[in-house]
């Protein structure tokens, strides 16, 4: 239906040129139509294949790339040095497939991989919950939400019904869903807690951009007053650079489509509301700033920007300074590592420096202190871990051999040794358990 509409418009109107949608899926279906018409489709999906763009010659996405906010979620996983990762993204869109393409790609950069992929299907369905399902392994996950903004709601609100939001998995969400995040009430951010968002950045310095705040809001206000949040996000701005793009060539080349008119566009090259405008290979060049947000409570709160090439920073002025790592920017709520560990303390240790149990008489119910170099080691890497660790000490009545044969059996507890492992070894061994 929409093909057809979109045809029907094309076939009896003076058409000039075609904006939008936002879909990838929708725009596969008109970009044939505007091809045979020679008319310029500036697309403002948030990936166009690239396949899709030398077959349709008139076919532009004037939306930017997303290649660098992969390598922005990559450097937030690099900074918590979490392993087990896993993307979410929506099945049967192919643009999805270049994202996912992108996302290892940056990971492999930082030294790591994608672990797993999980596609969920376009309509809500019973499936979402078996998918889900899948969440439940293993423990501190980083799970990178790439969906579209119904679907991503659907995801988490399953998600926290089905109980698995705070079971130590990190979630991080792309610009697809983060972007629109301001428009959501403290109902629907409560399904979200801990969840982290890389979302576009729209400068707003110069006095172009308070003349557009002004407009959209009185408008947007005027035409859809059951709203509570007026304010205009990254995907109104690219909407408004989009038309802006074809009405500046059509003001220099006078021509209704054709060749002429998407040669004037591609050659655009000015500042617009949502970053810098100029095309590449029948793409807009990629941003290369973003903002990280972090939900809590009943809204949001941002916590800075990741810029490719300088890192993470809290503001972006000239005397912004720059890290690596995203626990810079201050404390992040998350619900990283909720697992318990249970340590085990050689009871019949004969080196008592270096761990030693001692039984506490003074109560009914047996219990036990532990001291020693090994003890003092452990805790002290612990508290150099970029996410809390909960553990227990516990008394280990058997020989060395038998304490570490219950790591290899992977028993339902968790056993350490101290006393034969150096701080490396202690690192080593909790990476490999948790992820």
């Amino acid at each position: 239906m929409f093909c057809l509409a979109a045809k029907d418009l094309i076939d009896n109107q003076k058409v000039q040129a075609i904006i939008g949608p936002q879909t990838w899926a929708e725009t596969s279906l008109v970009a044939e139509i505007s091809s045979q018409k020679r008319i310029p489709f500036l697309s403002l999906a948030e990936a166009t294949p690239e396949w899709a763009m030398k077959k349709w010659h008139f076919l532009l996405q004037s939306s930017p790339s997303q290649i660098m906010q992969m390598k922005a979620i990559a450097e937030i996983v690099k900074s918590w040095k979490l392993y087990n990762i896993t993307m979410i993204y929506e099945d049967g869109d192919s643009s999805s497939t270049k994202i996912l393409s992108q996302l290892s790609e940056a990971l492999t950069e930082f030294g790591t991989e994608l672990s797993n992929a999980i596609a969920i299907p376009p309509l809500v369905s019973s499936s979402l919950s078996q998918q889900l399902e899948k969440l439940r392994e293993g423990q501190c996950r980083v799970i990178i939400v790439h969906l579209s903004f119904p679907l991503a709601l659907n995801l988490f609100e399953t998600a926290k019904r089905m109980n698995i939001m705070g079971e130590g998995n990190v979630w991080i969400t792309t610009g697809s869903f983060t972007s629109l995040v301001h428009s959501l009430n403290a109902s629907t951010i409560s399904n979200m807690q801990g969840v982290i968002g890389v979302k576009s950045y729209i400068p707003k310095l110069f006095p172009q951009y308070a003349d557009f705040y002004r407009r959209f809001r009185k408008k947007f206000s005027s035409e859809n007053f059951e709203e509570f949040n007026y304010e205009p996000g990254i995907f109104a701005a690219e909407a408004y650079d989009a038309a802006r793009i074809v009405v500046d060539a059509m003001r220099e080349t006078n021509q209704i489509g054709g060749q002429l008119l998407l040669d004037k566009i591609m050659l655009s090259n000015f500042t617009g509301l949502s970053g810098k405008i100029q095309f590449t290979k029948h793409g807009r060049a990629p941003a290369h700033t973003f903002k990280i947000i972090n939900l809590i409570g009943r809204s949001y709160r941002e916590i800075g920007f990741w810029s490719d090439g300088l890192g993470f920073s809290k503001y972006l002025d000239e005397k912004a300074s720059y890290s690596s790592s995203v626990k810079e920017l201050g404390k992040v709520v998350n619900p990283t590592c909720a697992i318990r560990l249970r340590i085990g303390v050689p009871s019949m240790s004969n080196v008592k420096q270096y761990a030693e149990v001692i039984q506490d008489l003074s109560q009914n119910v047996p219990s036990f202190n532990f001291k020693g170099f090994s003890i003092c080691l452990f805790d002290e890497i612990v508290k150099k871990l970029p996410y809390r660790l909960e553990y227990d000490y516990f008394a280990f009545n058997g020989t060395y051999d038998e304490l570490v044969k219950q790591v290899y059996l992977k028993v339902s507890v968790l056993f350490i040794t101290l006393v034969c492992c150096s701080s490396l070894q202690f690192l080593q061994i909790i990476d490999n358990k948790l992820l």
